[in-house]
């Protein structure tokens, strides 16, 4: 009796979501790509975004969908966190989980991360529409992790937040890109032990699962979504230092990695050009190519991290008009 009060409760928030969407017409959505340590990069740009609209994020944008390190950003906003506060949470915990020297250790720190940065916030916390994107080991499969029945896509009288997994949990397991961090396992409401793997092996860049809730479950109008896009920008690999050398076999993983989720996010934003190029995008994710920006996900060097935040609101400043335009 009560999960059926609880799916009719659920119901009669997507009807006044779908409503309100009806009078406003216009759905603003966000999404935060993956990248380890670079999300400073993405910090830099939301930064500024936040300044632009003199507001928090959660309320200028009707959805906010994340993987890995987009995810822990996401997460935050849509818990209501300004970007200042959570630019001074990753200047205090990233340097010291990317610095851990084996994945169990970095597994620990970030769950330790997690726990002090999200408590025991659920997905009925969030105020506003949210996706953090994780990928099953052993299905293959993606496992997208909302807050709102509104954003389903079937399944309406089962649907629970989150799985009824904490969003603690959720984020741990979209950041746990193996084999540099161990699997997670999440147990749902219903009692199942489902173990997870970093959103970013399906959707490094989770714009297209976004468009499909504004689209499909939302039922708005192409024309009528304002999507921002923000990646965490590209750059020169570093060279490694003689114990990487020595560890041969540990570097070309981190190049493999490294690739394979940058392939992953241009894939996804060339079939976004192609399936929706009619849904307005603003696209941000520069290039950089001097030998003093090579960086990678795992980069621990705070004065470089603080680099990677000035270049995202340098990204900021050549779309600021388009970026007003939108959200304004």
């Amino acid at each position: 009796m009560r999960r059926k009060e609880e799916a009719q409760e659920e119901l009669r928030k997507m009807n006044h979501v779908t409503e309100e969407l009806s009078e406003n017409r216009v759905l603003r959505v966000l999404t935060l790509d993956g990248g380890g340590a670079k999300g400073f990069y993405t910090l830099g740009v939301l930064r500024e975004i936040e300044a632009m609209v003199g507001c928090p994020l959660h309320q200028k944008f009707d959805l906010v969908f994340g993987t890995s390190t987009g995810a822990i950003i996401a997460s935050l906003i849509a818990l209501g966190h300004s970007v200042d506060s959570i630019l001074e949470l990753y200047r205090k915990h990233v340097p010291t989980v990317m610095s851990q020297k084996t994945a169990s250790a970095r597994s620990m720190a970030l769950k330790k991360l997690a726990s002090e940065v999200f408590g025991d916030a659920m997905f009925t916390d969030v105020k506003t529409g949210i996706g953090i994107v994780t990928a099953k080991w052993l299905t293959e499969l993606p496992m997208i992790f909302k807050g709102s029945v509104a954003q389903g896509h079937g399944r309406a009288g089962t649907f629970v937040p989150g799985f009824g997994v904490s969003i603690a949990d959720a984020v741990k397991a979209s950041c746990s890109a193996y084999p540099f961090f161990e699997r997670t396992i999440v147990r749902t409401s219903m009692g199942e032990d489902i173990e997870l793997i970093d959103g970013g092996y399906c959707a490094n860049n989770p714009t297209l699962y976004a468009i499909a809730d504004a689209v499909e479950a939302l039922r708005t109008d192409r024309r009528d979504i304002r999507l921002v896009s923000v990646g965490v920008g590209t750059y020169p690999e570093p060279k490694p230092g003689l114990l990487m050398w020595l560890a041969k076999k540990y570097l070309v993983s981190v190049q493999l990695l490294q690739k394979t989720l940058e392939i992953n996010t241009k894939s996804m934003d060339q079939l976004r050009q192609i399936l929706f190029h009619d849904v307005p995008t603003i696209r941000i994710s520069d290039c950089y190519v001097s030998p003093e920006m090579a960086t990678d996900l795992l980069e621990h060097d705070l004065k470089k991290l603080d680099v990677l935040f000035q270049r995202g609101r340098e990204s900021f400043a050549s779309r600021e008009q388009q970026l007003r335009d939108y959200l304004m």
